[in-house]
């Protein structure tokens, strides 16, 4: 039942706003604790982040223990990030001129977008998308289905420290390398999953073609879910991009003969997602009722 809620609440309003919202203050008990626990190597890392999640993780059982089902299905809620996900992306696409959607698109992804064309800023949305399907839908689901609502919450702070400490630069190869780590391991299952999922509700690939383009990938698991997506909606993704000045090189995603990233065939691309996140909600709510 507290799934279900959850749901519902997050179809219905979506994120709450910025100052209400645990994540956001999560994250900037995070931010207060590394600076005073920084320093530029993985002991201290390591010490950062068992230090802010084991806080966070006895407030996690407070609130559990005082309020129950109705802190369960507030964590749950506010571990997934379901509408805002779609929102995002839909305004990249939709945006009428290439420095908005530029603009757009800078608000979700890491990568320098000041040279893309309309075009790459399509295939950058959607592969956020794709990417985020996993870390903000299927991921959470996942663990609330093996550690329940708990278990969710957990997962969204070890993302978001990897978000905030997982960067391979200067200040954080080192101290961030823990948070990252993690975070690769508690992915590790639902980017395959999140895959899986958009090869059945869209076009179909053998599952040996998805993973041969998947570990190109700078991640061990955005890869899955981004190339499940490009044979899914038969669209080409991937491609050299741009990081921090330098070029990031990559194989085109998808089939020989994928389609480019239209208007059009972004917004089909789009819905194979939305189904796949509704396969697997859908899944995840018949496992619950079972067990």
């Amino acid at each position: 039942m507290s799934l279900i809620v959850a749901l519902i609440l997050e179809y219905v309003i979506g994120d709450m706003p910025n100052r209400w919202h645990p994540v956001v203050w999560f994250g900037r008990w995070a931010s207060w604790c590394e600076s005073f626990l920084y320093t530029r190597d993985r002991q201290a890392g390591v010490i950062a982040w068992l230090f802010v999640i084991g806080v966070s993780c006895m407030l996690l059982w407070l609130g559990h223990a005082l309020l129950g089902w109705v802190f369960d299905v507030l964590i749950l809620w506010v571990s997934i990030g379901w509408k805002s996900l779609f929102e995002h992306v839909q305004t990249v696409l939709t945006v009428k001129t290439v420095k908005e959607a530029r603009d757009a698109l800078s608000m979700i992804v890491s990568r320098d977008v000041k040279k893309m064309k309309r075009e790459e800023t399509r295939r950058a949305a959607l592969e956020s998308l794709a990417e985020n399907a996993s870390d903000a839908v299927i991921a959470p689901l996942f663990w609330f289905m093996l550690l329940g609502p708990l278990g969710a919450g957990v997962y969204r702070m070890i993302n978001t420290l990897d978000a905030m400490w997982g960067y391979k630069n200067e200040r954080y190869m080192q101290f961030g390398w823990w948070a990252a780590k993690v975070d690769d391991v508690a992915n590790y299952v639902p980017a395959r999953i999140t895959a899986w999922l958009l090869l059945r509700v869209g076009e179909s690939a053998p599952w040996c073609a998805v993973k041969a383009q998947a570990q190109t990938h700078a991640s061990p698991n955005a890869g899955y879910p981004e190339v499940a997506l490009a044979y899914a909606a038969d669209v080409r993704l991937g491609g050299s991009v741009m990081r921090d000045g330098q070029v990031d090189e990559r194989p085109d995603y998808g089939g020989d003969d994928a389609r480019e990233a239209t208007a059009i065939v972004a917004i089909e691309a789009m819905q194979i997602v939305r189904n796949a996140l509704m396969l697997g909600a859908l899944l995840v709510l018949g496992i619950s009722f079972v067990f």
